[in-house]
Protein backbone atom coordinates (compact mmCIF):
# COMPACT_ATOMS: atom_id res chain seq x y z
CA UNK A 1 0.00 0.00 0.00
CA UNK A 2 0.56 3.56 -0.28
CA UNK A 3 1.91 5.51 2.50
CA UNK A 4 0.94 9.26 3.67
CA UNK A 5 3.11 11.28 5.20
CA UNK A 6 3.08 14.72 7.02
CA UNK A 7 5.47 17.59 6.22
CA UNK A 8 6.96 18.59 9.41
CA UNK A 9 6.95 22.18 8.83
CA UNK A 10 4.34 23.21 6.99
CA UNK A 11 1.75 20.20 8.00
CA UNK A 12 1.17 19.46 3.99
CA UNK A 13 0.45 15.59 3.81
CA UNK A 14 2.18 13.89 0.72
CA UNK A 15 1.25 10.42 -0.72
CA UNK A 16 4.03 7.94 -0.98
CA UNK A 17 4.04 5.11 -3.26
CA UNK A 18 6.02 1.84 -1.14
CA UNK A 19 5.06 -1.61 -2.06
CA UNK A 20 4.27 -0.47 -6.19
CA UNK A 21 7.25 2.41 -6.60
CA UNK A 22 8.66 2.80 -9.92
CA UNK A 23 12.18 2.19 -9.88
CA UNK A 24 14.70 4.99 -10.42
CA UNK A 25 15.70 4.91 -13.60
CA UNK A 26 11.78 4.93 -15.05
CA UNK A 27 12.26 8.78 -14.46
CA UNK A 28 14.70 9.65 -16.98
CA UNK A 29 14.09 12.34 -18.89
CA UNK A 30 17.15 14.10 -20.66
CA UNK A 31 17.25 17.82 -22.08
CA UNK A 32 18.01 19.48 -25.49
CA UNK A 33 20.13 22.39 -24.36
CA UNK A 34 22.76 22.12 -27.58
CA UNK A 35 22.05 25.32 -28.87
CA UNK A 36 24.45 27.75 -31.27
CA UNK A 37 26.75 30.33 -29.18
CA UNK A 38 25.66 32.81 -32.18
CA UNK A 39 22.09 32.81 -31.01
CA UNK A 40 22.57 33.11 -27.90
CA UNK A 41 21.56 36.11 -25.74
CA UNK A 42 24.04 36.00 -22.76
CA UNK A 43 27.13 35.27 -24.92
CA UNK A 44 26.74 38.68 -26.53
CA UNK A 45 28.05 42.21 -24.90
CA UNK A 46 25.31 42.84 -22.19
CA UNK A 47 27.77 45.03 -20.49
CA UNK A 48 25.65 48.46 -20.81
CA UNK A 49 22.91 46.54 -18.53
CA UNK A 50 25.18 44.99 -16.00
CA UNK A 51 24.61 46.07 -12.73
CA UNK A 52 27.38 43.99 -11.19
CA UNK A 53 30.29 41.86 -12.69
CA UNK A 54 32.76 39.38 -10.63
CA UNK A 55 35.14 36.35 -12.36
CA UNK A 56 33.01 35.72 -15.01
CA UNK A 57 29.75 36.29 -13.43
CA UNK A 58 27.41 39.00 -14.18
CA UNK A 59 23.82 40.54 -13.34
CA UNK A 60 21.66 42.14 -15.59
CA UNK A 61 18.25 43.65 -15.07
CA UNK A 62 15.66 41.15 -16.83
CA UNK A 63 14.50 42.42 -20.54
CA UNK A 64 11.51 41.53 -19.76
CA UNK A 65 11.14 41.47 -15.81
CA UNK A 66 8.03 40.42 -13.80
CA UNK A 67 8.83 43.25 -11.38
CA UNK A 68 9.94 46.85 -11.50
CA UNK A 69 10.62 49.86 -9.28
CA UNK A 70 9.60 52.89 -11.32
CA UNK A 71 6.59 53.50 -9.17
CA UNK A 72 6.39 52.84 -5.76
CA UNK A 73 4.66 50.10 -3.90
CA UNK A 74 0.84 51.55 -3.35
CA UNK A 75 -1.51 49.08 -1.73
CA UNK A 76 -5.00 50.01 -3.17
CA UNK A 77 -8.80 48.41 -2.68
CA UNK A 78 -11.21 47.63 -5.70
CA UNK A 79 -14.29 46.46 -3.77
CA UNK A 80 -13.14 43.09 -2.26
CA UNK A 81 -9.86 43.01 -4.05
CA UNK A 82 -6.36 44.21 -3.20
CA UNK A 83 -4.32 45.16 -5.97
CA UNK A 84 -1.22 47.18 -5.85
CA UNK A 85 1.91 47.98 -8.78
CA UNK A 86 4.24 44.81 -9.46
CA UNK A 87 7.21 46.90 -7.67
CA UNK A 88 10.18 45.01 -6.95
CA UNK A 89 13.07 43.97 -8.84
CA UNK A 90 13.62 41.44 -11.15
CA UNK A 91 17.73 40.21 -11.94
CA UNK A 92 19.26 37.79 -13.89
CA UNK A 93 22.44 36.20 -12.93
CA UNK A 94 25.15 35.41 -16.47
CA UNK A 95 26.87 32.13 -14.41
CA UNK A 96 29.50 32.32 -16.81
CA UNK A 97 31.48 33.72 -19.29
CA UNK A 98 31.23 30.21 -22.07
CA UNK A 99 28.55 29.33 -23.59
CA UNK A 100 27.35 25.75 -21.28
CA UNK A 101 24.17 25.20 -19.84
CA UNK A 102 24.41 23.32 -17.02
CA UNK A 103 25.79 24.43 -13.15
CA UNK A 104 26.69 20.88 -12.65
CA UNK A 105 29.49 21.30 -16.13
CA UNK A 106 30.75 24.41 -14.21
CA UNK A 107 33.84 24.61 -11.94
CA UNK A 108 33.34 24.80 -8.09
CA UNK A 109 35.20 28.24 -8.19
CA UNK A 110 32.70 29.36 -10.57
CA UNK A 111 29.75 27.69 -8.34
CA UNK A 112 31.19 29.69 -5.54
CA UNK A 113 31.22 32.80 -7.62
CA UNK A 114 27.35 32.29 -8.03
CA UNK A 115 26.99 31.46 -4.52
CA UNK A 116 28.64 34.91 -3.24
CA UNK A 117 26.76 36.99 -5.89
CA UNK A 118 23.50 35.76 -4.97
CA UNK A 119 24.54 36.88 -1.43
CA UNK A 120 25.90 40.26 -2.42
CA UNK A 121 22.83 41.14 -4.56
CA UNK A 122 20.92 40.08 -1.97
CA UNK A 123 22.52 42.38 1.00
CA UNK A 124 21.56 44.97 -1.58
CA UNK A 125 18.19 44.47 -2.35
CA UNK A 126 17.30 44.09 1.58
CA UNK A 127 18.19 47.56 1.53
CA UNK A 128 14.88 48.65 0.12
CA UNK A 129 12.31 49.67 3.01
CA UNK A 130 9.53 48.12 0.32
CA UNK A 131 11.19 44.68 0.26
CA UNK A 132 9.75 41.86 2.27
CA UNK A 133 11.38 38.77 0.68
CA UNK A 134 14.12 37.87 -1.95
CA UNK A 135 14.62 34.58 -3.80
CA UNK A 136 17.26 33.29 -5.51
CA UNK A 137 16.48 30.55 -8.33
CA UNK A 138 17.24 28.91 -11.41
CA UNK A 139 14.81 27.14 -13.90
CA UNK A 140 17.40 24.43 -16.12
CA UNK A 141 15.60 23.15 -19.19
CA UNK A 142 12.71 23.49 -20.93
CA UNK A 143 10.73 21.56 -18.94
CA UNK A 144 11.55 23.46 -15.61
CA UNK A 145 10.49 27.37 -17.15
CA UNK A 146 13.16 27.84 -19.01
CA UNK A 147 14.09 29.31 -22.35
CA UNK A 148 15.85 26.52 -24.47
CA UNK A 149 19.01 29.30 -24.81
CA UNK A 150 21.96 26.81 -23.10
CA UNK A 151 23.53 29.38 -21.18
CA UNK A 152 23.78 29.17 -17.75
CA UNK A 153 21.80 31.38 -15.96
CA UNK A 154 19.57 31.94 -12.61
CA UNK A 155 17.61 34.90 -11.32
CA UNK A 156 16.94 37.19 -8.39
CA UNK A 157 13.61 37.98 -7.62
CA UNK A 158 12.95 40.73 -4.95
CA UNK A 159 9.40 40.91 -3.88
CA UNK A 160 7.08 43.87 -1.37
CA UNK A 161 5.07 41.03 0.00
CA UNK A 162 5.57 37.89 1.75
CA UNK A 163 4.98 34.85 -0.29
CA UNK A 164 2.07 32.29 1.09
CA UNK A 165 4.90 29.29 1.12
CA UNK A 166 7.62 31.57 3.07
CA UNK A 167 4.51 32.45 5.50
CA UNK A 168 3.34 28.85 5.80
CA UNK A 169 7.07 28.18 6.34
CA UNK A 170 7.99 30.62 8.70
CA UNK A 171 4.89 29.76 10.72
CA UNK A 172 5.70 26.28 11.37
CA UNK A 173 9.22 26.71 12.32
CA UNK A 174 8.04 29.34 14.91
CA UNK A 175 5.17 26.61 16.23
CA UNK A 176 7.93 23.99 16.89
CA UNK A 177 10.17 26.26 18.15
CA UNK A 178 7.79 27.91 20.94
CA UNK A 179 6.55 24.22 21.59
CA UNK A 180 10.57 22.57 21.83
CA UNK A 181 12.36 25.36 22.14
CA UNK A 182 14.25 23.98 19.52
CA UNK A 183 14.81 24.61 15.63
CA UNK A 184 13.06 22.23 13.72
CA UNK A 185 15.84 22.15 10.77
CA UNK A 186 18.10 21.62 13.68
CA UNK A 187 16.54 18.97 14.83
CA UNK A 188 15.43 17.56 11.13
CA UNK A 189 19.36 17.71 10.18
CA UNK A 190 20.39 15.53 13.37
CA UNK A 191 18.08 12.97 12.49
CA UNK A 192 18.87 12.46 9.23
CA UNK A 193 22.12 12.53 10.21
CA UNK A 194 21.76 9.74 12.77
CA UNK A 195 19.24 7.45 10.42
CA UNK A 196 21.28 7.64 6.95
CA UNK A 197 18.63 6.00 5.05
CA UNK A 198 17.45 9.66 3.35
CA UNK A 199 20.91 11.59 3.08
CA UNK A 200 22.57 11.54 -0.31
CA UNK A 201 25.80 13.23 0.35
CA UNK A 202 27.64 15.90 3.20
CA UNK A 203 30.37 17.46 3.72
CA UNK A 204 31.71 19.35 6.42
CA UNK A 205 29.20 22.23 6.86
CA UNK A 206 26.39 20.87 4.12
CA UNK A 207 24.16 17.84 3.87
CA UNK A 208 22.38 16.74 1.20
CA UNK A 209 18.91 14.97 2.12
CA UNK A 210 15.89 13.61 0.25
CA UNK A 211 12.86 15.22 3.02
CA UNK A 212 10.71 12.64 4.54
CA UNK A 213 7.59 13.90 2.69
CA UNK A 214 9.24 14.48 -0.50
CA UNK A 215 6.82 16.12 -3.26
CA UNK A 216 7.99 15.05 -5.85
CA UNK A 217 10.90 12.25 -7.32
CA UNK A 218 14.29 12.91 -6.21
CA UNK A 219 13.33 16.18 -4.58
CA UNK A 220 16.30 17.11 -2.07
CA UNK A 221 17.00 19.93 0.10
CA UNK A 222 20.81 21.11 1.10
CA UNK A 223 20.85 22.34 4.59
CA UNK A 224 23.82 24.00 6.53
CA UNK A 225 24.57 21.88 9.76
CA UNK A 226 24.77 24.83 11.26
CA UNK A 227 21.61 27.07 12.49
CA UNK A 228 21.55 30.34 10.79
CA UNK A 229 18.09 31.61 9.51
CA UNK A 230 19.57 34.00 6.81
CA UNK A 231 21.36 32.61 3.85
CA UNK A 232 23.49 35.57 2.49
CA UNK A 233 24.99 35.82 6.07
CA UNK A 234 25.01 32.41 7.11
CA UNK A 235 27.21 31.42 4.13
CA UNK A 236 29.95 33.89 4.97
CA UNK A 237 33.04 31.36 5.48
CA UNK A 238 30.95 28.52 4.05
CA UNK A 239 31.14 29.31 0.40
CA UNK A 240 33.40 26.53 -0.91
CA UNK A 241 31.77 23.76 1.16
CA UNK A 242 28.53 25.28 -0.33
CA UNK A 243 29.59 25.26 -4.34
CA UNK A 244 31.53 21.58 -3.72
CA UNK A 245 27.77 20.19 -2.58
CA UNK A 246 25.93 21.92 -5.23
CA UNK A 247 27.98 20.65 -8.01
CA UNK A 248 28.09 17.07 -6.51
CA UNK A 249 24.23 17.02 -6.47
CA UNK A 250 24.26 18.69 -9.73
CA UNK A 251 26.33 16.31 -11.39
CA UNK A 252 24.53 12.75 -9.47
CA UNK A 253 21.10 14.26 -11.41
CA UNK A 254 22.79 14.84 -14.86
CA UNK A 255 24.86 11.37 -14.36
CA UNK A 256 22.02 9.56 -13.09
CA UNK A 257 18.99 10.56 -14.08
CA UNK A 258 20.35 11.73 -17.88
CA UNK A 259 20.80 15.32 -17.50
CA UNK A 260 17.13 16.12 -16.28
CA UNK A 261 15.67 19.70 -16.20
CA UNK A 262 15.52 20.91 -12.63
CA UNK A 263 14.83 23.69 -10.41
CA UNK A 264 16.24 24.98 -7.71
CA UNK A 265 15.07 27.68 -4.75
CA UNK A 266 17.34 29.56 -1.98
CA UNK A 267 14.54 29.08 0.75
CA UNK A 268 16.10 32.20 3.22
CA UNK A 269 14.11 34.14 5.85
CA UNK A 270 11.63 37.12 5.50
CA UNK A 271 13.98 40.75 5.21
CA UNK A 272 11.64 42.86 7.45
CA UNK A 273 12.31 42.24 11.05
CA UNK A 274 15.11 39.17 11.02
CA UNK A 275 15.46 38.51 14.82
CA UNK A 276 12.06 37.61 14.77
CA UNK A 277 12.95 34.44 12.47
CA UNK A 278 16.67 34.59 14.10
CA UNK A 279 16.47 31.44 16.50
CA UNK A 280 13.43 29.06 14.58
CA UNK A 281 14.15 29.10 10.96
CA UNK A 282 17.06 27.75 9.10
CA UNK A 283 17.88 28.41 5.45
CA UNK A 284 18.26 25.94 3.11
CA UNK A 285 18.07 24.90 -0.72
CA UNK A 286 15.50 22.88 -2.43
CA UNK A 287 16.74 21.28 -5.69
CA UNK A 288 13.98 19.12 -7.74
CA UNK A 289 14.37 17.54 -11.14
CA UNK A 290 11.74 17.79 -12.92
CA UNK A 291 10.20 14.17 -13.85
CA UNK A 292 6.63 14.73 -13.07
CA UNK A 293 3.89 16.93 -13.57
CA UNK A 294 1.14 18.25 -10.84
CA UNK A 295 -2.18 16.85 -12.03
CA UNK A 296 -6.05 17.20 -10.85
CA UNK A 297 -5.56 15.48 -7.76
CA UNK A 298 -2.39 17.59 -6.44
CA UNK A 299 -4.39 20.57 -7.88
CA UNK A 300 -8.09 19.85 -6.48
CA UNK A 301 -6.62 18.94 -2.90
CA UNK A 302 -2.94 20.62 -2.06
CA UNK A 303 -2.08 16.23 -1.39
CA UNK A 304 1.14 15.55 -3.87
CA UNK A 305 1.81 12.00 -4.99
CA UNK A 306 5.40 10.73 -5.12
CA UNK A 307 5.74 7.89 -6.87
CA UNK A 308 8.93 6.35 -5.33
CA UNK A 309 9.93 6.67 -1.59
CA UNK A 310 12.93 9.30 -0.93
CA UNK A 311 14.56 6.49 1.05
CA UNK A 312 14.69 4.68 -2.55
CA UNK A 313 16.05 8.21 -4.29
CA UNK A 314 18.26 8.53 -1.84
CA UNK A 315 19.99 5.44 -2.22
CA UNK A 316 19.84 5.53 -6.07
CA UNK A 317 21.49 9.00 -6.13
CA UNK A 318 24.19 7.47 -3.72
CA UNK A 319 25.67 4.98 -5.68
CA UNK A 320 25.80 7.44 -9.19
CA UNK A 321 29.46 7.67 -9.42
CA UNK A 322 30.08 11.55 -10.35
CA UNK A 323 33.85 10.59 -10.34
CA UNK A 324 34.09 8.72 -13.57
Amino acid sequence: MSQLRKDPIVSRWVIVATERARRPAAFVDPQSTATDPKDCLYCRDVSAKVVYKSHGVKVINSSSPILNSHSPFERRTHGLYEVAHSYGSHEIVIETTEHTANMADLSKEQIKTVIKTYALRMQVHRQDPSIEYILAYKNYGVAAGSRDIGHARSQIMAVPVLPMRVKDKTKGAQKYFDYHERCLFCDMVAQELKIKERVVCQNEHFVTITPFASRFPFETWILPKEHHCDFADGIRGREDSLAAIMKDILLRFKIGLNDPAYNYMIQTSPVKKPLAFKDDYHWHIEVMPRLTRVAGFERGTGFYICPIPPEMTADFLREVDINA
